[in-house]
């Protein structure tokens, strides 16, 4: 699944949002893309709640 996270910008960030996602799911593969501001991730959770873990992160999603 991907995410456009838009407040996204620095290594800082992609090691928060990395934290967060793994938090939910240790297992998890997670890609970030930071000029395009994108995370994708491959989990056995729903999108839901990948997304709520982000937005609980400091980072929501569109």
């Amino acid at each position: 699944m991907e995410f456009n996270v838009p407040d996204m910008s620095c290594g800082h960030c992609a090691g928060v949002i990395t934290k967060a996602i793994q938090q939910l799911d240790a297992d998890a593969m997670i890609s970030i893309d930071l000029p395009a501001k994108k995370v994708t991730v491959q989990t056995a959770q729903d999108r839901q709640s990948v997304a709520i873990a982000l937005t609980e992160a400091g980072y929501p999603t569109n």
